[in-house]
């Protein structure tokens, strides 16, 4: 459900929560009650301490999380649920698409992990590349995540 005055939703013990499913795409080895919290280094980027975690209620999303996180493990994609308010990311939503359809969140509080999902596909090697090549620009450019 979303607050009247801004783009920040409460999730925790709604009806409307708990029909959701979200996703958090990393590197990380995590189990089942493992919590994901802000405060440590960012998976991207110049791997600066991070103010929020993200999660995703698309597998698209969460797979390029998984694929693009910093780290020499495997890609992992976890079911989580989150502990306190979740708010659109700015990152991917109104400055790059309109209105938010990646359906892309970060929160200041942590994220419960439920489960590893095991069974998804990544992108295609060229798309992936593509991806990399971009980011890699961005990146020249000094331009970085939206942490404000």
């Amino acid at each position: 459900m979303k607050s009247e005055n801004s783009n920040t939703q409460e999730v925790p013990g709604s009806s409307e929560y708990s029909a959701q499913t979200y996703y958090h795409g990393t590197k990380a080895d995590l189990r089942q009650g493992d919590l994901i919290a802000p405060g440590y280094n960012s998976n991207y980027g110049m791997r600066k301490k991070a103010s929020y975690v993200y999660l995703t209620a698309t597998l698209d999303a969460a797979t390029w999380g998984a694929e693009l996180a910093v780290g020499e493990g495997r890609g992992r994609i976890y079911m989580v649920e989150p502990t306190g308010p979740i708010e659109d990311d700015p990152n991917l939503t109104d400055k790059k698409f309109p209105g938010n359809p990646t359906k892309s969140y970060r929160t200041k509080h942590p994220l419960r992990v439920l489960g590893e999902l095991t069974d998804w596909q990544g992108h295609a090697p060229e798309q992936l590349q593509a991806m990399k090549d971009h980011l890699a620009r961005l990146k020249e450019q000094g331009i970085e995540a939206i942490e404000d």
